[in-house]
């Protein structure tokens, strides 16, 4: 019996996340999940992330934990309003002040070394470039670059022959398409949180970029918004 691939998928406990885990999981894949406390402001997201693992099942959960907020720099990890209520337009302009400074390479280099001591060959992560809001992180060629990286920087990268990969399956996908690609896999979004700015109980502000992305992809998709909303 050949051996189940595994794989490391980045979890947030939001929707894109969620779908990726769905997705390697229908790939075929031992999915084992990384999610990070690193001081965001909505830290509700990691109850999220736990409820995910136990409705899509995965074989192993890490939480990491680092405080980003030692550098701050952006409206998650410092004390910085989180914009609300922007156009579509200003969403595809600029560096949004939610966007956390290198955050994608941090959390990206931990599920490397994940992914080296457990003998994963791929990492999963959600990032987007249509419905992506500016962050440069989540770019085509920046995953290309970082998937370099790994070949070069780790053991299993220069001592194997099969390489390292960086699995990116919504990079093309707009919001709907994503949210009709989780449903189709069973996903429950209304275990899932996607806002930058949450209140104590975990319902969603309705009006940040991401929930504002979220509505959107809802809509497109002509499925029901499962999200709790504050108002």
């Amino acid at each position: 019996m050949t051996e189940q691939k595994k794989a490391v998928v980045l979890l947030s406990g939001g929707l894109d996340s969620a779908t990726v885990i769905a997705i390697a999981r229908d790939q075929g894949f031992d999915v084992h999940a990384i999610s990070f406390r690193y001081g965001q402001r909505h830290s509700v997201e990691l109850e999220a992330a736990d409820r995910v693992v136990k409705h899509l099942g995965v074989t192993e959960h890490k939480t990491a934990e680092l405080d980003l907020r030692l550098f701050g720099g952006s409206a998650l990890t410092a004390d910085i309003d989180v914009p609300k209520d922007r156009s579509d337009d200003d969403m595809s302009h600029d560096i949004p002040v939610t966007y956390v400074p290198a955050r994608n390479t941090i959390f990206l280099s931990f599920a490397l070394a994940y992914a080296e001591v457990i003998g994963a060959k791929d990492i999963f992560i959600g990032v987007n470039a249509l419905d992506y809001s500016g962050y440069p992180d989540c770019r085509p060629e920046y995953i290309a670059s970082f998937e370099a990286m790994a070949n070069l920087a780790t053991k299993a990268g220069v001592t194997e022959d099969e390489r390292i990969r960086i699995q990116t399956p919504l990079i093309d996908m707009t919001k709907a398409q994503i949210v009709a690609e989780g449903t189709r896999l069973g996903v429950d979004y209304g275990l899932t949180i996607s806002c930058y700015d949450p209140d104590t109980e975990g319902k969603a502000c309705g009006h940040c970029d991401s929930c504002l992305l979220r509505k959107k992809g809802f809509a497109e998709a002509s499925l029901a918004d499962p999200t709790r909303y504050q108002d």
